[in-house]
């Protein structure tokens, strides 16, 4: 029998909650010179999300959201490319690196982990006045953004432009969209202390949202429960309602509301990467892989796959409902992935996947300092102990020690000297002071 002479390929594309807790899993289980282990990403670390609301309020420091993965896989190799193309009849990826140029990666053994990317939707005015809330970049930006309109309310003479620039919208009731409402409302009430101008009525923002409620991840009664808390807060929640036209940051809603604004905060839902439904593995009619519940691709043994990008039988609930398939939540993901590493050493070594079974444990969002709401093993909690309980499980999910621990430091210097509300809005135009030095 011919014994293979160099070790397997495995290349893991995508490096967030799948790519990096799938490749931690295969670093730690891996023999020496078993196989080789590749990770592609675009960014050269994995953003854990559901920090990114508490990141874009000051709460934590950006970037202790975010795990460096080659600090993180000393034992991979980490390449810095997007993925523009699978095709697995020739095994083969290609990929863009930073500099423009094209290569194409050999393989063994796939992992497709690319994620999902923001959907948008045919509003005009939407891609140039928008702006997502899905990466640390998104997150540093609205936040710089939102504090630096606070500056130039304070400093204009125009009533007009004064309500426009206090005006902030968001778009989406989901767990991101209201996360990152609720954190941000609580960042602007609190900046306004050093405002002499501003008060915190003088600020509007608006939650707009097509269905007809918020949360669709936790009961009704609690999705209810939030929008009263919110309203309470003066904040403007629209249910049933679409956006018709962001044009000239002019907010034109389904119920005939308008509303002037510069801040456009889109979180109305993501899709499967459209590479995927590019390539030659099948996919279903939302884009995403067709997944067997070992997270194994449909038909194809060597490649694997989990999270958003991967319909993955739910096997909890498919005595009731044959089609489900797990929710696209950092909770399975994580899992998934863990799971997945694991199958994928069985299966070098001539074994036999085992099928993935997790069943939900709740859902849990902050909604500002001191506030939640959460629908966590057949309990409903809100108020303090649900914002305790959403903080203890997602620091516990954080990847590494390390970040765990900084984060935990960022909220305790965050209780004895409050958070930071200044704007670094450079950030965001760097060289307009170098070219002004240039003209003059």
């Amino acid at each position: 029998m011919a014994v293979k002479s160099e070790p397997t390929r495995i290349l893991i594309l995508g490096g967030g909650y799948v790519g990096l807790y799938t490749a931690l899993g295969l670093q730690k289980k891996l023999r020496a010179n078993e196989a080789s282990v590749t990770v592609v990403d675009p960014q050269p670390h994995m953003t854990y999300q559901p920090f990114l609301p508490e990141a874009a309020a000051g709460s934590i420091e950006p970037r202790h959201v975010v795990v460096p993965l080659r600090r993180a896989l000393r034992r991979c190799h980490v390449l810095t490319a997007r993925v523009t193309g699978v095709e697995h009849e020739s095994k083969t990826v290609t990929v863009e690196a930073p500099d423009g140029h094209t290569e194409q990666l050999g393989y063994d053994v796939l992992v497709v982990a690319l994620g999902s990317v923001a959907r948008l939707l045919p509003i005009p005015g939407l891609a140039e006045e928008g702006i997502a809330f899905k990466t640390i970049g998104e997150a540093i930006y609205i936040r710089n953004h939102v504090l630096t309109k606070l500056d130039e309310a304070a400093s204009t003479l125009d009533p007009e432009l004064r309500k426009r620039l206090l005006t902030f919208t968001v778009v989406g009731g989901g767990f991101a969209g209201i996360e990152a409402l609720a954190e941000l409302e609580d960042m602007t009430r609190d900046a306004t202390r050093y405002y002499d101008t501003i008060e915190p009525d003088d600020i509007r923002w608006v939650l707009v949202e097509a269905a007809g409620r918020i949360l669709p991840e936790v009961r009704e009664t609690l999705g209810v429960w939030t929008a009263e808390q919110l309203e309470s807060r003066g904040i403007e929640v629209y249910l049933s309602t679409a956006a018709k036209s962001f044009e000239n940051g002019h907010v034109v809603l389904s119920d005939g509301t308008e509303f002037d604004t510069d801040t456009i905060i889109w979180t109305a839902g993501v899709k499967s990467n459209p590479v995927v439904a590019e390539s030659d593995l099948p996919t279903d009619k939302r884009g995403r892989l067709q997944a067997t519940a070992s997270l194994q691709v449909a038909g194809h043994p060597d490649v694997w796959t989990a999270g958003d990008v991967a319909a993955v039988p739910d096997l909890s609930r498919t005595e009731e409902d044959p089609s489900a398939t797990c929710p696209p939540n950092a909770q399975h993901a994580v899992r998934q992935a863990q799971h997945m590493a694991g199958n994928i050493v069985k299966v070098l070594r001539g074994g036999r996947p085992k099928d993935y079974y997790h069943k939900n444990l709740g859902s849990v969002a902050s909604l500002g300092l001191h506030k939640g709401v959460a629908d966590a093993m057949k309990l409903k909690i809100k108020g303090f102990p649900a914002w305790l309980f959403h903080r203890a499980y997602h620091v516990k999910a954080m990847p590494t020690v390390n970040r765990k621990v900084r984060i935990l430091l960022d909220w305790m210097l965050g209780g004895l000297f409050r958070r930071e509300t200044v704007s670094l809005g450079q950030i965001n135009n760097p060289k307009e002071e170098f070219d002004r030095a240039s003209k003059s």
